[in-house]
């Protein structure tokens, strides 16, 4: 559902434009309605409420008596916040989220198929550049990763 990348700016308010691209799908199959949360890479992850509903079920279905199992949850469902697109196809992401990921300006949204990852700009820029110097690395080295390995590229 979600490709590519979007250069966006967050306001003052901490409101950030949805591409417009993907508004009517949004609205369409969730209403608009969106969870934001922090990633483990320094970033943030945007995903359609209905999906994120999918992951809080697998991890609180694993209970909460395990660390390993407290410890995901509490980084990814405690921080979780929801997020409804207004009329203008933006949505508001909060302060703490926000500082998480060092979000302020200029940022960048990046379509991941089923979510969106929201990254500071600059971060965004140096991660992409230090992962094509060392997928290039691997590829003259006839070492591509196995994720790339059956990928018709």
């Amino acid at each position: 559902m979600f490709k590519g990348t979007h250069s966006v700016t967050v306001d003052a308010k901490g409101r950030v434009a949805i591409p417009a691209v993907y508004r009517q799908g949004l609205n369409d199959t969730c209403g608009g309605r969106m969870v934001v949360t922090q990633h483990w890479h320094g970033c943030l992850l945007i995903y359609p409420q209905p999906h994120f509903q999918k992951i809080e079920q697998s991890l609180t279905s694993k209970g909460g008596f395990d660390t390993q199992v407290r410890q995901a949850q509490r980084f990814i469902l405690g921080p979780a916040s929801d997020a409804d697109m207004d009329r203008q196809g933006r949505i508001l992401v909060p302060s703490h989220l926000r500082a998480y990921a060092g979000i302020d300006g200029k940022s960048t949204l990046v379509g991941l198929g089923h979510a969106f990852e929201f990254w500071n700009e600059d971060e965004w820029e140096a991660s992409q550049a230090s992962y094509a110097q060392s997928l290039a690395a691997a590829a003259d080295a006839g070492e591509l990763p196995e994720a790339l390995q059956d990928v018709p590229l």
